[in-house]
């Protein structure tokens, strides 16, 4: 896999987000890069200058597990950005990440009868199936309510990443959109590094690149995030404010699919609400929702 241009331009931009300060090097007014020079980086990485100007051209395939460490320490990588070059580096290298076939490229299809009855079975909180391409594959019925905005009329498979950059009803779901874009984005670049051979998310990117200028100076900035658990905010037509909680688990049936849960604090306001949304949906049609929404 020739993915030299991302492996240079990852690595390119992180070494610009690291002060001198912040390695316990001088800095100066007269330095003409921002971040820390090559030579700095290699020296903390304990590498020749030579090698690591090879690894910042993008020519990392046959890396060893302790230089690409130790390149990660000298450029301050968290777990996400450390996690995101060694999937780079497996990439170059022709190994498939994540348990995942090379070219793996299926549709988006019903889920199976025993994933839905397991999403079913939650009731109390939003649950919902999304693929490595932000496709919304499967939901409960409280996430039907949820994501009505979303789901809209059933036409095409949602995508939460087309939703949350082309649909202008994101800017109303989402009260924090500027973060929840940022969050998208990140997501998205550290899948392009796990399987870079998904061409429906290749053809995504470009899509939303095209279309979208947030979308398209956000992938620029190559940050990568794993988004395993916090608290987003959202605005949802019906009952309004909800702060919930989510957690992030992997299927292992169906490798990079992810099951996502959203809570809300016993006993809050948001609780309340999802409540309210749960006895609604059980008797509203979503798509009413995003055309009342629309109107």
């Amino acid at each position: 896999m020739d993915n030299r241009a991302e492996v240079r331009e990852f690595l390119m931009s992180r070494r610009a987000k690291v002060t001198p300060d912040a390695v316990g090097l001088p800095g100066g007014s007269n330095r003409r890069v921002p971040g820390l020079r090559r030579s700095e980086a290699a020296m903390l990485a304990g590498v020749s200058v030579e090698y690591y100007a090879k690894l910042e051209r993008g020519a990392i395939a046959g890396a060893s597990a302790s230089v690409l460490d130790a390149v990660s320490r000298a450029l301050n990588l968290d777990d996400a950005e450390r996690a995101h070059l060694l999937d780079l580096a497996r990439a170059a290298d022709g190994i498939p990440t994540s348990g995942r076939s090379r070219g793996r490229t299926t549709r988006p299809g019903a889920p199976r009868p025993s994933l839905q009855w397991a999403l079913e079975a939650i009731t109390d909180a939003v649950a919902f199936v999304r693929d490595p391409r932000q496709n919304l594959l499967a939901t409960n019925a409280l996430g039907r309510g949820f994501y009505a905005p979303v789901i809209g009329d059933g036409g095409r498979t949602p995508n939460l990443a087309r939703f949350q950059f082309l649909d202008p009803a994101a800017r109303d779901f989402y009260p924090d959109w500027d973060l929840m874009a940022e969050m998208c984005v990140a997501v998205m670049r550290g899948e392009a590094g796990r399987n870079p051979h998904d061409k429906a998310f290749q053809d995504l990117v470009g899509e939303l690149s095209t279309r979208s200028e947030t979308f398209r100076t956000l992938w620029a900035a190559h940050d990568v995030r794993i988004h395993g658990t916090g608290t987003k905010r959202f605005h949802h037509p019906v009952v309004g404010e909800l702060t919930l909680a989510f957690e992030e688990l992997a299927i292992t049936a169906e490798p990079g699919q992810v099951l996502l849960v959203y809570t809300a604090e016993p006993g809050s306001p948001s609780a309340e609400r999802l409540r309210l949304l749960a006895s609604w949906g059980a008797a509203a049609d979503p798509a009413d929702v995003a055309a009342g929404q629309a109107g």
